[in-house]
């Protein structure tokens, strides 16, 4: 899963995963869900994200995964 967000845009994508999105539905004005080919979620959409998600804090608990960052300073506090 990765975490995107675009400033000049102000969109946020969150990629669930490798496949290219084949079909997308807005679920909310200015959210979407794409989807693949084959019909699974590949990826979430949001438009206007400072104004709907609040990004100035990122909780990550208990995943089983392997931790990246493309951010020079992460606080694990």
């Amino acid at each position: 899963m990765r975490l995107n967000y675009y400033p000049e845009t102000d969109s946020l994508y969150i990629n669930l995963s490798e496949q290219p999105s084949a079909e997308s539905q807005e679920i909310s004005e200015g959210i979407l869900l794409d989807y693949d080919a084959e019909g699974r979620l590949v990826g979430i959409d949001i438009d206007n994200a400072s104004h709907k998600v609040d990004m100035e804090k990122l909780i990550l608990s208990q995943l089983p995964c392997q931790i990246e960052s493309s951010v020079e300073k992460i606080d694990f506090s």
